[in-house]
């Protein structure tokens, strides 16, 4: 059974997203498990997610915020940001999620995650060129 479609074509915040997420060089859009993500191959960024139950915390739906395979030097600080969350099932694997209803946001902040996140997953050529883009990598 497929999942159901987990977000809107005209929201604002996913249309933002997409002009970030597509941007990069290769970078295409797939919808998996009834979200947007955002790929090279392999995926880098997803719209919506949500948090697991435990026994302290209920599950909670985050639909609109960015998954991002979080730069490992920078996992620790970024968890202390209280935007963040750790999504269900991906959390594991050094995915995170900045829930973008939480003050203003900061569309650059949100390409230099997407951007530490794309350069771990991209094939070489790819990061060349986005570094050819540019300037250099950031």
């Amino acid at each position: 059974m497929p999942h159901p479609i987990m977000f809107s074509d005209d929201d604002p915040v996913l249309a933002r997203l997409r002009d970030v997420a597509l941007a990069f060089p290769e970078a295409t859009e797939q919808i998996a498990h009834g979200r947007p993500t955002f790929r090279c191959g392999k995926m880098f960024g997803m719209y919506g997610g949500g948090t697991k139950k435990t026994a302290t915390q209920p599950h909670r739906q985050i639909n609109t915020s960015v998954l991002f395979i979080a730069d490992p030097s920078e996992r620790e600080a970024l968890v202390q940001d209280e935007r963040i969350y750790l999504p269900a099932y991906m959390a594991g694997a050094g995915w995170l999620g900045l829930d973008l209803t939480i003050g203003t946001v900061d569309w650059a902040e949100v390409r230099e995650l997407l951007d530490a996140s794309y350069r771990q997953i991209a094939p070489k050529r790819a990061i060349a060129a986005l570094d050819a883009a540019t300037g250099g990598a950031e």
